[in-house]
């Protein structure tokens, strides 16, 4: 067994996992990215400086951390030249920090064309995407038609296999989606310049992270958005594109997972999703408003205001199983501080019948009726608190309730957005 700890989000997306990655970092050797595209945004926070990664892993702002993209992100070429010049203004060096592996799959200008038209013709019906190309590029991806980064080593190859797929991409926009097309030369321009800035951290990074594995390093692997917005496992179809899960940690590193010492789960101490799809604990009134507001619950990478509720402890637990998480990170305590009262959902009422699982289908979902149970707030401060014993006993008593009911112990509490506003009960790293 290794000394990898993965990093998942337990919810739908936004648990703060961003925070958290580069509070770890500071002691690890390397930071592996495996699943997503541009459409997740992790928020750093250093000071007064705010910092919104999409496709580079949060381990960057720590100094002689390796990063590494794993072929299970789908990379925009503009997004990630953006992202670098964006940490070289900041006086981040990335050029020897920075591995993209060879097989990761392109998001062209035409996935973003097709997102955005598709979305357009849903309309009330739509996912609720990000308009990135994450989805399109992913169907490429599993369609054996994708544009990989192995594929610019070669001019003659990528043009015949980018003609090929921009064809199909257009004749889809045209015919099908009343679209604007793309443009063929503007995008193998795009592609070009992506290498010729890219080619010195372009890697095999299987192999990069076999020699660290054996070297006995610490490694983070990070995962994008949130366990219920895996393709398999979560609320579809409103989902991401991609495996969001822990097993994901494996198939887009190309590392075996019995290297896997530890499972993170990242927790917000409420609820929150963005987009369309199923949320029971789903608060419209003032309650919902006061969480949205003191929490800042908008889209790292859209801006989007996020839909907020309760704790879903049900949720949770179904998470907890299909990642074989390890121990809880309870994000954004000090959100809670001025309620008088706090829900924690325990089950639902489907069908006149109690259930303490989550449904089969989305439609299911979104005909359930939470069950709740109250324990009162604390209304005292806990911004800021990095030591578990100064919490007010309220707030303790609500997190032993949380590890009472999802049979799971949360090592780690987060009371606030800086990178050292972190409560460590047990770190992921010392098993």
């Amino acid at each position: 067994m290794g000394n990898s700890v993965v990093v998942i989000g337990m919810q739908w997306g936004d648990e703060g996992k961003g925070c958290i990655v580069d509070y770890l970092a500071e002691k690890t050797n390397a930071v592996v990215r495996f699943q997503g595209g541009h459409n997740a945004g992790h928020t750093i926070v250093i000071g007064e400086e705010k910092t919104v990664l999409h496709l580079i892993p949060s381990g960057i702002l720590q100094e002689d951390v390796k990063c590494y993209i794993g072929s299970g992100v789908v990379v925009s070429p503009k997004a990630l030249l953006s992202e670098i010049g964006q940490l070289k203004e900041k006086g981040f060096d990335i050029k020897d920090n920075l591995a993209v592996s060879t097989n990761c799959p392109l998001v062209l200008s035409s996935h973003v064309l097709l997102d955005k038209a598709r979305e357009k013709l849903l309309g009330r019906s739509s996912i609720g995407t990000t308009g990135r190309g994450i989805g399109p590029a992913y169907e490429d991806k599993v369609a054996r038609r994708a544009i990989r980064i192995n594929d610019l080593f070669d001019r003659g190859n990528l043009e015949s296999k980018l003609s090929s797929l921009l064809d199909l991409h257009n004749f889809l926009l045209k015919k099908y989606y009343n679209s604007e097309v793309a443009d063929f030369s503007l995008e193998l321009d795009s592609c070009l310049s992506f290498f010729d800035k890219i080619s010195s951290n372009i890697k095999d990074v299987p192999q990069e992270l076999r020699k660290l594995e054996l070297s006995g390093s610490k490694i983070l692997y990070e995962g994008a958005q949130g366990s219920m917005l895996d393709i398999d496992f979560g609320t579809y179809p409103y989902v991401t594109s991609s495996n969001t899960t822990a097993g994901s940690a494996s198939t887009g590193s190309g590392i075996g997972p019995k290297y896997f010492s530890y499972v993170l789960g990242i927790a917000k101490a409420y609820t929150t999703r963005v987009g369309s799809g199923p949320f029971p604990t789903e608060l419209n009134d003032h309650t919902g408003s006061y969480l949205a507001r003191v929490g800042a619950e908008f889209g790292a990478t859209t801006g989007r205001p996020r839909r907020c509720g309760w704790l879903d402890a049900v949720l949770l637990k179904r998470a907890i199983f299909a990642n074989s998480v390890t121990g809880i990170c309870l994000t954004k305590l000090d959100v809670l501080d001025g309620l008088d009262e706090i829900k924690i959902c325990t089950g639902y009422e489907y069908e006149r019948k109690v259930i303490d699982n989550l449904p089969l289908s989305a439609d299911q979902f979104d005909k359930c009726e939470p069950f709740y149970e109250s324990v009162k707030g604390w209304k005292e401060k806990t911004a800021g608190i990095k030591d578990y014993d100064l919490l007010p006993d309220l707030a303790k008593q609500y997190i032993n309730r949380i590890e009472e009911i999802t049979g799971t112990r949360v090592d780690m509490i987060s009371t606030g957005p800086g990178r050292d506003e972190v409560i460590i009960r047990k770190n992921p790293f010392n098993n």
